[in-house]
This record gives C-alpha cells, sequence and structure tokens, in this order.
C-alpha cells in the first residue's frame, strides 16, 4: 500500500508540474507574440490620454535621499510650472536660499541666490519630460537624445500589471526605456542607463503613481527615484492648477541671464564638482539650500 500511495503522489506532482510549466509557457509566449503597439503610436496614447491643458501648476514635497554614511533626509517644498509644450519651471524657496531651474526649448539653467550656478541637466530632471512634450515628434526627438529606442515595443509585466514596454525587448533592462500601463497608458516606470559610465552600474529608474486626474488632466500624485534599487528621491504632489497663465520671462533662459549673475559661476561650479556623480552633484546643490 505504501508504494501505491508514494506513486499515486509522485504521479499527481508531476501532473501539477507539468501544468504549471505549460501555464508559464503560455504567459511568456503570449508576451511575446501577442500585437504589441509601434512605439510612437504608444507614445501619441500617452499624450492624449494625459489630458489637453496648456499648462500646469503643481505644488509638491520633494525629499533627498542622502546616501552618504550621515544618510540625512532633505523636504524641501517645491513648485513647478508648465508651459506646454517645451517649457518648464521649478521654484524652491527654502528658509535660508531661493533655487530656480528652467528648462526651455531644449536649454537648461540653474539659479541659487540670484546666481546662476549651471547651465546643465542632470538625470533627476528628465521626469517631467513625458508631461512638458504634449507634441509626440517632440518626446520622440527629447526620448532619443536619451537613449530611448522608441523603434522598439513590447509588452512586460511589473508589480503584477501588464505594461508597454517603449525602447526594449521585455524583459531586457540594460537599455533605456519608458512603460507605460497597459489599459491607461500611464507612464509607471522610467529606466535610464547611463552608458558613459563603463566601469560600475549606474541605472536611475523613476516610477509614477498615484495619478489624479483634476480639470480633464492626468497627474502623477507619487513619484520616485532608484538609484541601482535604492530610493534616493521622491516627490508628493498636493495641489494642482489647470490652465493657469503665466509671463514668458519665467522662461525666457536668455531675460534670465541678463537679469542674474553672469555664467563664471558656472566654470567654478564644473570645477568643484569635478568626479561627482548626479546624485551627489544633486545632494550637494540642494545642501545649499537646506543649510
Amino acid at each position: 500500500m505504501g508504494l501505491v500511495v508514494i506513486g499515486t503522489k509522485y504521479n499527481y506532482l508531476q501532473k501539477f508540474l507539468a501544468f504549471f510549466s505549460f501555464i508559464i509557457f503560455v504567459f511568456f509566449y503570449t508576451l511575446a507574440n501577442a500585437y504589441v503597439i509601434p512605439g510612437p503610436h504608444l507614445l501619441e496614447l500617452m499624450i492624449e490620454k494625459l489630458g489637453r491643458g496648456k499648462s500646469l501648476l503643481i505644488s509638491q514635497k520633494l525629499s533627498l535621499y542622502d546616501v552618504s554614511p550621515e544618510k540625512n533626509i532633505i523636504e524641501l517644498k517645491e513648485t513647478l510650472k508648465y508651459n506646454f509644450p517645451e517649457e518648464f519651471r521649478s521654484e524652491i524657496q527654502s528658509e535660508n536660499a531661493k533655487r530656480i531651474y528652467v528648462f526651455s526649448l531644449g536649454a537648461a539653467l540653474t539659479v541659487i541666490d540670484n546666481k546662476i550656478v549651471s547651465n546643465a541637466e542632470t538625470r533627476f530632471d528628465y521626469y517631467k519630460d513625458i508631461f512638458l512634450y504634449r507634441s509626440r515628434i517632440l518626446l520622440q526627438n527629447r526620448l532619443s537624445l536619451q537613449g530611448v529606442d522608441t523603434s522598439v515595443s513590447s509588452l512586460g509585466r511589473f508589480q503584477n500589471k501588464i505594461a508597454y514596454v517603449i525602447g526594449a525587448e521585455y524583459p531586457d533592462e540594460s537599455v533605456s526605456q519608458i512603460w507605460l500601463e497597459k489599459n491607461t497608458f500611464q507612464p509607471v516606470r522610467w529606466i535610464i542607463i547611463n552608458k558613459d559610465n563603463k566601469s560600475n552600474r549606474d541605472v536611475l529608474e523613476i516610477r509614477y503613481g498615484d495619478w489624479k486626474w483634476t480639470n480633464k488632466t492626468w497627474y502623477p500624485m507619487h513619484i520616485e527615484f532608484y538609484h541601482n534599487d535604492i530610493l534616493v528621491r521622491e516627490i508628493y504632489a498636493d495641489k494642482i492648477k489647470v490652465n493657469t497663465s503665466f509671463s514668458d520671462e519665467l522662461f525666457d533662459i536668455e531675460y534670465l541671464k541678463s537679469v542674474y549673475l553672469n555664467l563664471s559661476s558656472v566654470e567654478k561650479d564644473k570645477d568643484d564638482s569635478q568626479g561627482l556623480s548626479d546624485i551627489q552633484k544633486t545632494i550637494k546643490e540642494f545642501k545649499k539650500l537646506y543649510e
């Protein structure tokens, strides 16, 4: 009797493993062979779903997690101005300093305490792009510059949900890519690979969540930034206003250069920041506001 019972259990186990293997095969076969919407059309659908507002005014809390041994947490209040399709402004006013960051028509400028400290972007600044560019052609060109091959698309799975992957063949995460939730076309993650760093893994992942519908416009109330799987930055939005009017001067970089101190300070900042990573540069810059 004992041998019969053991044999029966063994047969059941074999059948279960065979059935489980079949289910796994069907799942991945379906992902690999299902029709996948082309990347450019996915971007078009994403932009359409985000809404047709002309501008956004966002109030949010920005938290930066210092990865140094001190492990300090820097928390700041930030105001964002989106002037679609190519103008963006961030303002942070702390007790000790004021920071202005402007991105307009492909150019960037950072001002701290009335001094121009940088005319370059970091990867942390990219998160805004998928909201800012309300033109498929403009967004596609921008993503191409950031290493996303929009001619490639596939189906993947993230946090138990099916998603479209733009820029990679799932499950390949060795290249820059953007993920859109399959049913809503809302961005859920953006993986940015630093190809310039040949010696070390250097991956920034941006995750978008808690989407809110305000005056016919979608916007994520929670954004996370992971560097090599470690949470280094977090954003919680609290107020959204749609179609606010802004002065053109707020986004005019040439005008801002004439108002604030000249760019000689930019060269000094470059010298001081030699050898620092994006994260270290960001922490260093925001400490100027916090200390």
